[in-house]
Order: C-alpha cells, then sequence, then structure tokens
C-alpha cells in the first residue's frame, strides 16, 4: 500500500495548477509518495508551487520534467529558494506543542516567509535567497537544543527519481 503526503494548501496554489508525484523511496521512505502542486511551463516543464514536506532536492519554483506516469523524473532549474523542514516530537503536554507551534508561526510571518504544515508537527519553510531568518532559526534550534524536534535542509541530498 502507498501512503501519499499530500499538500492540504499550497502557497502557490493556482487555477492552472497541476499535480505529479514524487517517489520518496530514493530518500528512504519505501512505499511514500509526494504529492506535489506544479505551475505548467510554455516548454513542457513545471515549477514547483509547494513547499516539499520529504522530497529531497526540491524548492519552491525549481523547473521539473514528469515521467509518463506523472512522476517528477528530472530537475532542470533551480530557483534561488530552498526549504527548511522541522519536526517537532510528540510530547505528553499540548500546551507545549501550541504554544511551539505558534512561536514558530510567528517568527514565519515576521521574516514575511512562506511554509506550509503538514499536520501540527512538521513544517515546511520556503527561505528565498535574500532572505535572513535568523531569530527563526533561534526558536527552532531551541527546540532542537532541547531533544523536542529536528530540523533540516531540503537540499541536504540532491533529488533522485526512483531508477
Amino acid at each position: 500500500m502507498t501512503v501519499f503526503i499530500a499538500h492540504d494548501d499550497p502557497v502557490g496554489r493556482g487555477q492552472r495548477n497541476y499535480i505529479a508525484h514524487a517517489d520518496l523511496a530514493p530518500f528512504g521512505l519505501d512505499g511514500q509518495m509526494e504529492q506535489l502542486w506544479l505551475e505548467p511551463l510554455n516548454d513542457g516543464t513545471y515549477s514547483i508551487a509547494c513547499i516539499p514536506f520529504r522530497t529531497y532536492g526540491l524548492a519552491l519554483g525549481d523547473q521539473v520534467r514528469l515521467s509518463e506516469d506523472d512522476e517528477v523524473s528530472e530537475v532542470v532549474g533551480l530557483s534561488s529558494h530552498r526549504v527548511l523542514r522541522m519536526l517537532l516530537m510528540p510530547d505528553s503536554v499540548p500546551e507545549w506543542l501550541g504554544a511551539t507551534t505558534d512561536r514558530i508561526k510567528a517568527e514565519i510571518d515576521a521574516a514575511g516567509l512562506l511554509s506550509e504544515w503538514s499536520g501540527d508537527r512538521h513544517v515546511a519553510v520556503d527561505i528565498p535567497a535574500p532572505a535572513n531568518p535568523s531569530k527563526l532559526f533561534e526558536v527552532m534550534e531551541r527546540e532542537v537544543s532541547a531533544g523536542r524536534a529536528f530540523w533540516e535542509w531540503a537540499d541536504a541530498m540532491p533529488f533522485s527519481a526512483k531508477p
């Protein structure tokens, strides 16, 4: 059975969006596919219109090609964006989770950044080239140092399609 990771509220949702998938097996997530929202370009390629939650090597605005079965098969152009992802650990104190997500959302808003949430514990943040989200980093680092969260850059590994 395949598990699909969906984007309920993609930052680049538009009338002409196209939905394709990225196989997550090359990243150690066998049996999972991420649904990606794409904007069709006039040359047969697509621009990523969401902030990838689990696919490595892709960011908002990157240009990709699709395979015949509507899977992202190749990156043909990089945007100047990066994706910062954070996963908050489950906690028995709901107040902590609410307060932490509120702090993260406030710093994202204060920095003028775009983000998408997968549930209430996993956030993907778009970091365009000129952005300096130092205060967001401080909030995230506090949670990581306390052992309550993990974070990573989505470009820690290059994009890879299934063989």
